[in-house]
This record gives structure tokens, sequence and C-alpha cells, in this order.
């Protein structure tokens, strides 16, 4: 863990990331950092620590054990002890004390597992166990990387849909006030004017509303990537780009294998922990032998002088066996129920391998239908831009009306947002695609 701590300060510091100041940062290093410092992340190595120290556990329990014991035991009173009169007929019984008021013991004592089947089976498990511990951290890393991309793709098309809305305002803007000097002329009437005074303000509201949306997307993918709030970010990478990568457009011809994916190894190793499983509670039809070496020093004295002695030593080994005979049906009902727990998870590593076959051909038609939709909506959006510039061109020379000017304005709008739209669910499908093939 130590190395993976090191590992976060060293691409913070080699970004420029460390937390208060201006952050840069391209879509790569966005996932990177994801998978180093996101919060689900931490929680996924601690988790694997505790894997780590259950492992540690496992195998301290067939090394030697050493404890000490110690006590103190003072009589206030002496007990009296009544026994027949051996010495003489008369009295015939005499009352003595055996004890003395002080006694004090102090032991240490080794103990030593010698043989255990079901220690054995564990042994093995924990190897497993380590494997498994690894598989999770390592979905939880891919899953960051994917929440990274998904949220800095979203700030880049909110921003985009800004930048498109604000294209068309100065010639919107010169238009409504090129038509408030025609009215003051005497020769524009005033719905003119206030029809293209309300496309203006209809056109601001949505660059305000798509400009929050980036500001949100901005904090979510601070939370992603395990920053403060409100850091300053900036994205290296432009939208375009990303858009016309050639890697990012051949993600829907990939090759495809189940037995590769994250999610599938996570289900073969919940296989294997169950057959180990199986394999333990077998074992706990054998003997168990287990043995001690025991030392000890007692004091006993009138006094409580325990410096001065005296001090009686005593030592003790020897060995214990434990043949287990009849439970009354409990042992196989345990090895029943971990072959359930086996076929379960077996069932579960089949439906897995479907599950990510499906998703895989579902996501390679959800993809092939975003990028069709994409082209489609970019080509009607560059060809309302033509006919709302040529249209307003036609409105400055006296040529159109108002009410074609806003209705090819209203067009283009539509035309915007459908692209937008179409570049969120592309940049969307190419990333649940990356999912489903599990390229992070």
């Amino acid at each position: 863990m130590r190395r993976t701590i090191a590992v976060v300060y060293a691409v913070a510091a080699a970004a420029g990331l460390f937390a208060q100041g201006p952050v840069s940062i391209s879509l790569k290093q966005a996932m990177d950092m994801a998978a180093e410092q996101s919060y689900s992340v931490q929680y996924s190595a601690l988790e694997a620590q505790k894997a780590e120290s259950k492992i540690k556990e496992i195998l301290a329990t067939g090394l030697p054990q050493i404890s000490a014991s110690g006590s103190l035991n003072n009589y206030l009173k002496v007990p009296t002890q009544v026994i027949p009169n051996f010495i003489g007929d008369d009295p015939p019984t005499i009352e003595v004390q055996f004890g003395i008021p002080w006694s004090m013991t102090g032991a240490v004592q080794l103990n030593q597992l010698l043989f255990d089947g079901t220690y054995l089976v564990g042994l093995k498990a924990t190897r497993e166990l380590k494997e498994k511990s690894a598989l999770d951290l390592e979905k939880a890393q891919h899953d960051a990387r994917s929440q990274a991309a998904k949220a800095y793709l979203s700030v880049l098309a909110a921003e985009e849909g800004v930048r498109l809305l604000g294209e068309g305002l100065p010639i919107l803007e010169k238009s409504s006030s090129d038509a408030q000097a025609m009215l003051d002329q005497g020769f524009m009437e005033s719905t003119d004017v206030d029809r293209l005074t309300i496309q203006l303000a209809d056109t601001r509201n949505q660059q305000r509303n798509l400009q929050q949306q980036a500001n949100v997307a901005r904090a979510f993918l601070s939370l992603v990537l395990g920053l403060p709030t409100g850091t300053p970010l900036t994205l290296t990478d432009p939208l375009n780009l990303l858009m016309d990568d050639p890697a990012e457009k051949a993600l829907a011809d990939q090759p495809f294998s189940a037995g590769q994916h994250i999610e599938d190894q996570q289900a073969s190793s919940l296989v294997r922990i169950s057959d180990l499983q199986v394999s333990q509670q077998k074992a706990a039809y054998l003997p168990q032998l287990s043995g001690f070496i025991n030392y000890q020093q007692q004091f006993n004295g009138e006094k409580f002088t325990p410096g001065d002695g005296p001090w009686f030593p005593a030592s003790l080994w020897g060995v214990s066996l434990n043949v287990p005979i009849f439970s009354s049906g409990m042992r196989s009902s345990r090895v029943k129920q971990a072959k359930l727990s086996m076929q379960e998870a077996e069932v579960n590593l089949k439906g897995t391998e479907q599950r990510l076959l499906t998703e895989h051909l579902q996501q390679q038609a959800v993809l092939k239908s975003a990028q069709d939709s994409y082209e489609t909506a970019k080509a009607n959006m560059e060809l309302g831009q033509r006919i709302f510039e040529r249209t307003s061109i036609k409105f400055s020379t006296g040529v159109g009306s108002s009410f074609e000017l806003t209705q090819e304005h209203a067009n283009y709008l539509t035309a915007q947002q459908n692209y937008i739209q179409s570049t969120v669910n592309l940049l969307q499908a190419r990333e649940d695609m990356r999912k489903a093939l599990d390229m992070y």
C-alpha cells in the first residue's frame, strides 16, 4: 500500500495536481488519477489491506502461539478440614489446615498446531483470497477510470454547447439592433423587433443553462478525481480531436473475449474459493493434533515475601488429539451447503459470461447507431448554420422578414441541441463500449 500511495504522489506531482491550485489535465491523466485516488479506489485499497491482514491471521493460526499467565492468592482465613484422628482415638477427628496464606504462580506456555486438515485447506485459500482482493481493487480502478472519462467528456460536451450557442449570438444581436434602428426610422413594425428580442433572450437563457450544466459536470469531475470541490480545472484535450480519434471510432469492431474481462475473472475466483470451502468442510472429518510445552514457577509462604522465595519450578509437555466421530449430521450439512454454494458460483460464472457477451453485442449496436446519429446531426447543424447565416444577410439587406429569420434561427437552435445530445450519446456509448470490452 505504501507503494500505491507513493505512486499517487508521484502522479500528482508530475501533473501539477496538488489540489488547492489550478489543475491542467488531459483525459488520460484524469483516468489515471481517478484510478489512483478516487474515493471508491481508496475504499477498495483499504479493503485489500484488510484482506492482507486476514491472510496473515490465517497463516498465524498454524504457527507457534506463546502465552503467559500469572495468579496471586491470599487466604484471609486458611480453610480448615476435618480428618480422622490417625494418632490416637481421642478425639476421633482432628482439625487441620493444609493451605498457607500466600501463593503466587507464573507460567509460560507454547502451543503448536501439529495437524489440522481445515488449516491446510485454509492455506490454499489464502492465495485465492489474495487474488480476489487484487481483482476487486482492479475492478474499482476500472470503474473509476470509466467514471472519470464520462465526467471529463461531459464537461467538454456542455462547454461545446455553450460555444455553439455563442457563435450565433452576435448575428442575432446585430439583427436585433438593426431591427430596432429600422423601427426607429419607421421602416419596421414593433412585432418584428419583439420577435427578435424574444429569440435573443431565449438563446442567452439556453446558453446560461448549458454553462450551469458545465459547472456541475466540473464539480462531479473533481469528485471522481478525489479533488477538493472548487479546484480550478483546465481540460487540455479538445473535444473535436477526441470525437475524430480513429482508435475511438474503431471501438465497435474490437474483438471480445469474455474470459479476459475483469468481471469474468472475479466470478471465476468465486468458483475457486467455493471449491476450497467444500474441501475445508470435508477436512473437518479429519482428526486434529496439537502439542504444548508449559513451564511455571510457584511461591508459597506464610508471609508475602516472593522476593525471598522459595519458588518451586514445574514443567510439562504434552499432545492433544481430537478425533471427530459423530456430529448428528452437522458436518455433512455443512459440506452440502458448501457444495450448493459452489454450484451457485458456477451458475454465476456462466451467467456472467453470457451477460458480458450480450452486453458487448448490445453496445456494438448502440455505438454504431450513436455514430450514425452523430454524423447526421453534425451535418444538419452545419446546414442549419448556413441557412441561418444566409437568412440573416437577407434580413439585413431588407429582402427577408423577421419571421423567416427567427424561424431559421429556431431551426438552427434545434439542430445545435440535436448535435449536442448526439455528441453526448456518442461519448456515452464509446465509454460503455470500452467498459464492455474492459479496455481500462
